[in-house]
């Protein structure tokens, strides 16, 4: 599935009731949405199978909450990702020579 496409699928699922609900109160649901990867990042086990699986689920629905903000707001994701079709966006090679500043 493309990005595309999988923006369409969620806005099938769920646009009716995201609009209704708002960019706010979308952007809310994303950010628990977040909240809930990091901890499942932080207890991550390798070599579990249980805690892979969970982790997974847990990127997918960052990533529909992410894909539906974009289609509130009008953005086509395969669209923006095109930033990054060349390169680094700041230093333009693949990879990335840029000097880290404030990540850690």
């Amino acid at each position: 599935m493309t990005i595309d496409e999988f923006q369409k699928l969620i806005e099938q699922l769920y646009y009716s009731k995201d609009k209704k609900r708002g960019i706010e109160g979308t952007y809310m649901w994303f950010a628990e949405e977040v909240g809930e990867l990091s901890r499942a990042i932080r207890k991550l086990k390798p070599k579990d199978k249980k805690s892979k699986a969970h982790l997974e689920e847990e990127f997918a629905d960052c990533f529909a909450w992410l894909v539906t903000l974009a289609s509130l707001t009008g953005v086509k994701l395969e669209k923006a990702i095109e930033k990054y079709q060349k390169g680094c966006p700041k230093c333009h090679k693949k990879p990335c020579i840029c000097k880290e500043s404030r990540r850690v």
